[in-house]
């Protein structure tokens, strides 16, 4: 044996995002969960816990808002809620952990922040009602941790687990909303100097709120207008990675239309111009679904009325015929991002302060 192959392998570092979900799967089955009324713990795929307290279920997430500085606390309200959302749940009560950057932070930024997430939580009626800040050391940005709880009446409770063979698989507004408004707000000077127009890194930083992040009307008029077997919020790893985390989650298969999936405008002229994929740009304000294939046609309509854009974008398959990606000249499986391609921009090129502008 050489001394090279003697040598113990050296653990590679992670990269800058969420870990790899080979990764997050084996550290979730090895979670020792005893209490029975723990109904959904952490799994790859599932956006909350749910636990079971008696008539009704609870349901609980947590996200900390990383790749940007600007209105985190509108972002921090809105991530997390939509993870209840995607449960069939009412976010009501939302806890923060703020934490400022040493010497960078003062009252005006600590005041500008609260009113981000008051205002956040009046939008979708929840409250805050607690948590901890503070100024630290090691910051060069803000960063803020939420956590929402809210209640979801045990007949309403929908997983991303419930996908079925057979199901049609939906989208709303499009791809990639949350990414667009970061690369947009962190990167503005890079986009400038690349011959992006004005007007449309404007817009781009403009999705925020328009279309807006939020997926909870998505999910209001999902569960009116047809019988939802599965929801998702597909965040970081970008569609893509949401795609794959159902299917696994459901343990079935996907056939995805490329044409079907609506990439916006903005989206793909920021994703152009940086050298990204926008099917691995992290992806909140698209609600992704599942629901049996004579009510999807309905559902987009009811969502069309709402003034939602919806889209079939494919079905789900068996297990055994894997996540396939069909394009003009054939099926390829799926894309599979090690990482979010956002993270992957701001770890190898530029970091986000050398991106912007002075203005």
């Amino acid at each position: 044996m050489s001394s090279d192959q003697s040598r113990p392998a050296v653990p590679a570092h992670l990269h800058l995002g969420k870990p790899p979900l080979e990764v997050l799967e084996r550290l979730f089955r090895a979670c020792d969960i005893r209490d029975p009324r723990v109904l959904v713990g952490p799994r790859v795929g599932e956006d909350a816990a749910v636990l079971d307290l008696g008539d009704r279920y609870l349901v609980a997430k947590v996200d900390p808002i990383t790749f940007v500085a600007e209105e985190i606390g509108w972002y921090a309200v809105h991530i997390n809620a939509n993870d209840l959302a995607v449960r069939g749940a009412q976010p009501s009560w939302f806890l923060m952990t703020l934490l400022l950057p040493e010497g960078r932070a003062d009252e005006k930024h600590l005041e500008s922040i609260f009113a981000q997430v008051q205002d956040a939580c009046r939008a979708i009626g929840a409250t805050l009602v607690g948590g901890h800040t503070e100024v630290t050391q090691g910051l060069d940005r803000p960063i803020l941790a939420g956590a929402m709880l809210g209640e979801v009446e045990k007949e309403q409770l929908v997983t991303t687990a419930g996908a079925r063979p057979g199901d049609a698989v939906l989208l709303t507004k499009g791809i990639a909303v949350e990414g667009t408004s970061i690369l947009a707000r962190e990167c503005d000077g890079l986009l400038a100097a690349r011959g992006v127009a004005p007007e449309v890194r404007e817009r781009g930083r403009g999705f925020l709120h328009r279309p807006g992040i939020s997926v909870l009307p998505d999910a209001r008029i999902a569960q009116r207008a047809a019988r939802v077997h599965a929801m998702h919020d597909p965040t970081e790893g970008g569609l893509a990675t949401g795609l794959l985390e159902l299917a696994l989650a459901a343990g079935a298969g996907l056939r995805i239309e490329r044409t079907a999936i609506p990439v916006l405008p903005e989206c793909r002229a920021l994703c152009q111009a940086l050298g990204l994929d926008p099917l691995g740009v992290i992806a909140s304000g698209a609600l992704l679904l599942t629901c049996p294939p004579d009510q999807a046609d309905g559902l987009v309509a009811a969502w069309e009325a709402e003034g939602i854009a919806g889209r079939i974008i494919g079905a789900v398959t068996r297990p055994e015929e894997g996540c396939r990606l069909v394009e003009t000249g054939g099926e390829v499986p799926l894309p599979r991002f090690a990482r979010d391609e956002v993270a992957r921009l701001f770890d190898e090129g530029p970091p986000p302060a050398e991106c912007k502008t002075d203005n």
